[in-house]
C-alpha cells in the first residue's frame, strides 16, 4: 500500500492513547492525576478553613499517591480499590478531614461496579462503606452521620457504574446486531447485482447455444454438443437462482434488469454527480486501462460511489480525489478527501465515518479475495483503499 497505519493503531502496533509497555493509557493517568489533585487541594482548603493543623510531610506524600492505584483501575479494578481504600485510611489517621468522601474513592468504586458484576460490586460497595464509616468516625462505634454518609456515598457511586455498565452492553449489543443487520443487507444486495451480471452472461450462453442448434446443416455429433450445452445452461439458470432467492431472503421478486450494472467506466459519471452535488472531485487513471469483470467493475464502482457519500456527509467544506491504479496483478480503489477526517476508532471497531457503509464495502472487497483500509490521513482528510487481484485471463475473458 502507502504505508499509511490502520485506523485505531499507533507506531509499532501499540494502540493510541497507551503509552508503549504500560498497561496504563494516557487517559487513565489524566484521570489518576486530576482527582488526586482535588483531594490534595480539598484538604488543603478544610485545613485553612478550619483552622486546624496543616498537613504534614507523610500526609502530603500520602495524598499525592492517593490516585496512583487508579492507573490499573480498568485492569485490576478491585485491587485499585483495595489500594486506595489502604491509602484513604492512612491519610485519614494521619490528616483528618472529617467525613467525606474523596474524588479518588468515588472514581476506584465507579470502576469496581463498570467493569465487574453486580455480586462483586456489591461487597465491594460493602468493604468501602465499613472502612470508610471506621476510618473517618468514632472508633470502634462510628457516629451515624459517618454511617449514613459512607453507606449513601458508596451505595449511590456504585449504583452509577452498575446503571452505565448496563446501557453500555446493551448499547454494544445494539451495534452489533445493527452490524449483523448491515451486514446480512449488503449480501442480499450483492446478490442480487450478481444475479443481473450472472443471469445476463448465461441467458446469452442459452440463446446462442440454441441457435447455432438451429441453423447447423445437422452435424450430428455438433449438434449433440450444443444440446448438452444449451440443456447445461438452462439449469444452470434455474439453479442459481433458487440458491440466490435463498439470500434475498425475501426481498422482492426476480425482475430483469432495466439497465446492465455499472462499472469502472461509470466512474465519470459519479465523479460528475459529486461535484454537481457540492464536493469538488477529480479522477486520475494510473497504469494502462483494461476491460474488467462485470462483478470486479461493480465492485469498483461501489467503492467510489460510497467513498463519494461518505465525504460529501462528513468532510466539511472540502475536496475529494478518486484514484484508479491498474497493475498487472490486480487494481487499486483510493478515494481521498482533505476535509475534517475524524476520530479514530478503538481497536477493533469499524470507523466512525461511513458506519456501517464499511461494512458493505469490507464485504464487496472480501468477496475478490481483496483488502481495504480506511481511516483518517496523517496530513488530514480521510481515505478509503482498496486493493483487488485480477488474474490475466480474468482481463482476458473479460475483453471477449
Amino acid at each position: 500500500m502507502d504505508g499509511r497505519q490502520h485506523p485505531g493503531a499507533a507506531e509499532g502496533g501499540v494502540p493510541r492513547g497507551r503509552a508503549e509497555g504500560l498497561p496504563w493509557t494516557q487517559a487513565d493517568a489524566l484521570v489518576a492525576v486530576g482527582v488526586g489533585t482535588l483531594d490534595l487541594l480539598a484538604h488543603l482548603l478544610v485545613s485553612e478553613v478550619a483552622g486546624t493543623r496543616g498537613v504534614d510531610v507523610p500526609g502530603f506524600v500520602l495524598l499525592v499517591l492517593a490516585g496512583v492505584p487508579l492507573l490499573a483501575r480498568r485492569r485490576h479494578p478491585v485491587p485499585a480499590l483495595a489500594a486506595v481504600l489502604a491509602l484513604q485510611c492512612a491519610i485519614d489517621l494521619s490528616a483528618p478531614m472529617g467525613i467525606h468522601f474523596g474524588a479518588v474513592l468515588t472514581v476506584a468504586v465507579y470502576s469496581v461496579a463498570r467493569n465487574r458484576s453486580w455480586p462483586v460490586t456489591a461487597g465491594a460497595a460493602t468493604a468501602t462503606a465499613l472502612v470508610t464509616m471506621l476510618s473517618q468516625g468514632d472508633f470502634p462505634v462510628p457516629s451515624a452521620e459517618a454511617g449514613i454518609a459512607a453507606v449513601a456515598s458508596t451505595a449511590l457511586v456504585a449504583a452509577s457504574g452498575l446503571v452505565v455498565a448496563r446501557w453500555q452492553r446493551e448499547v454494544a449489543a445494539n451495534r452489533r446486531l445493527l452490524a449483523d443487520r448491515a451486514v446480512a443487507d449488503e449480501r442480499r444486495r450483492i446478490a442480487r447485482e450478481l444475479h443481473d451480471i450472472v443471469a445476463h452472461h448465461i441467458t446469452t450462453m442459452q440463446l446462442m447455444a440454441g441457435g447455432a442448434r438451429a441453423n447447423l446443416a445437422n452435424p450430428e455429433v455438433v449438434r449433440e454438443a450444443l444440446v448438452t450445452l444449451e440443456s447445461s445452461g438452462r439449469l444452470a439458470l434455474r439453479e442459481m437462482r433458487q440458491l440466490l432467492d435463498v439470500l434475498r431472503a425475501g426481498d422482492e421478486p426476480d425482475a430483469a434488469p432495466a439497465s446492465p450494472q455499472p462499472g469502472a467506466d461509470d466512474l465519470a459519471r459519479l465523479v460528475e454527480e459529486s461535484r454537481r452535488a457540492g464536493l469538488p472531485t477529480t479522477l486520475g487513471v494510473r497504469g494502462p486501462s483494461r476491460p474488467l469483470p462485470p462483478t470486479l467493475g461493480l465492485t469498483v464502482f461501489r467503492i467510489v460511489q460510497e467513498g463519494l457519500t461518505n465525504a460529501r456527509k462528513y468532510a466539511g467544506p472540502a475536496s475529494a480525489c478518486v484514484l484508479l491504479t491498474y497493475r498487472t496483478d490486480g487494481i487499486t480503489v483510493e478515494v481521498r478527501d482533505d476535509g475534517r477526517g475524524g476520530p479514530s476508532p478503538d481497536a477493533g471497531h469499524e470507523p466512525v465515518r461511513g458506519g456501517y457503509g464499511l461494512i458493505g464495502m469490507r464485504e464487496r472487497v472480501a468477496l475478490h479475495g481483496g483488502t481495504l483500509e480506511a481511516g483518517p490521513r496523517p496530513q488530514g482528510g480521510f481515505a478509503v483503499v482498496a486493493e483487488l487481484p485480477l488474474a490475466a485471463e480474468e482481463t482476458a475473458e473479460a475483453a471477449v
